[in-house]
């Protein structure tokens, strides 16, 4: 008789005690899987996000001049009397070595005009640059389409008690307000948004832009670098990165990771104790068994490979089960850890090193009491017959 046929005989028979050691590895393996999909597809949707959502390289005139800021974020020297970036100058941004990580190039002019008695910020834009790079701008009626169109951002279009479809005069030119942004808790609320030739001729600044902002929030994109060759090829500008919110996003996942592997490695060490606990009692069941074995002419490597291939299908089973159940419970808990949809991946390789891993995990737990085994005395055995 083969030893595979006896190893597989002895857990037919035994079926309580291989449900248990199942069970005890498929929690360690599951819980292994659970935290190792969901930190890497918490940090896909943060980069999809970082790819999708504003930019982290902002353009300015380099001036000494009182700065003002926009949406938060200090635009340096922009102000009324600084020197402006001549829009002709932002093709050099695409001669960078790293152009290919170049998303969007969102050029804005900004100026104060009046505005029915009150001072209000205008901003010109290029409405196919900038509303691709503010995908979280929602427009109540329809974005810019030409250069007679308006956009009010909420808290303007309130207190110039504007609506869709008004004639907005402002030095002394007629436009439609076609479209009313949704309120977005930023200073996009304060502002009126017409197209980038429109503003530049009503703020007297013909091809001069007052910031621009370059999205490359990829994953890999090498935003320091491409912040020293922006720099470069336009030495009259200043160059900064926005990575702030960006790295403290992407340290909180490295430490959720690092929480996870710790868990992980608790939980597995537990089911580790649970199979070491089980094969030694297992042993101590069998040393009748054992000895007879030993008497007919087994050898002790004999005995640990039996033992051995106990608990390698035992782990094996365990690896297969252990990875459906964690992806399942990824599955029931990713939609509680970020309002995105977002699509969970079954890697083939994390089903694999959860195999792996739940083989290697069974087996060393389960060494010892092979070797425990193998060193019955067999005359010491028989005699309790």
């Amino acid at each position: 008789m083969r030893l595979e046929t006896i190893a597989l005989n002895n857990l037919r028979r035994r079926k309580s005690r291989l449900a248990f050691l199942v069970a005890g590895l498929l929690i360690g393996v599951a819980t292994v899987v659970t935290l190792i999909s969901l930190s890497t597809t918490l940090t896909e949707d943060v980069q999809n996000k970082m790819e999708s959502y504003g930019a982290n390289i902002l353009v300015t005139p380099r001036s000494d001049a009182l700065s003002l800021s926009y949406g938060g974020i200090s635009l340096g020297g922009v102000a009324l009397d600084s020197q402006e970036i001549r829009q002709a100058d932002l093709k050099k941004i695409y001669t960078i070595r790293n152009n290919k990580n170049i998303a969007a190039v969102a050029p804005k002019v900004l100026g104060a005009q009046n505005v029915r008695g009150q001072r209000v910020l205008l901003m010109g834009v290029d409405p196919e640059m900038e509303f691709k790079l503010k995908k979280w701008w929602k427009v109540n009626g329809q974005p810019l389409a030409t250069d007679h169109d308006l956009v009010a951002g909420a808290s303007v279009a309130r207190s110039l008690d504007l609506a869709i479809g008004d004639k907005v005069e402002i030095a002394g030119e007629t436009f439609n307000l076609t479209g009313i942004l949704s309120e977005t808790g930023s200073q996009d609320d304060q502002i009126l948004i017409a197209t980038l030739p429109t503003a530049q001729r009503l703020l007297d600044k013909k091809g001069l832009v007052s910031l621009v902002e370059v999205a490359a929030l990829c994953a890999n994109c090498p935003v320091t670098d491409m912040v020293t060759q922006i720099s470069q090829v336009l030495p009259g500008a200043e160059v900064s990165a926005i990575q702030q919110v960006v790295k403290t996003r992407m340290h909180a996942l490295d430490q959720f990771r690092n929480f996870s592997l710790a868990i992980a490695a608790v939980v597995l060490l537990i089911g580790a104790l649970v199979v070491f606990v089980t094969m030694m009692s297992a042993v101590n069941e069998r040393t009748r068994e054992i000895g007879i074995f030993r008497a007919l002419g087994f050898r002790r490597a004999h005995v640990i490979r039996l033992i051995l291939l106990e608990s390698t299908v035992v782990s094996f089973i365990a690896g297969i089960l252990g990875f459906v159940v964690g992806m399942g419970v990824t599955y029931l808990i990713l939609p509680l850890m970020t309002d995105n949809e977002v699509a969970l991946h079954w890697d083939p390789v994390l089903g694999g090193g959860a195999v792996l891993l739940a083989l290697l995990v069974g087996a060393s737990a389960s060494f010892y009491p092979a070797l425990k085994a193998s060193r019955l005395d067999p005359t010491e055995a028989l005699r309790a017959l």
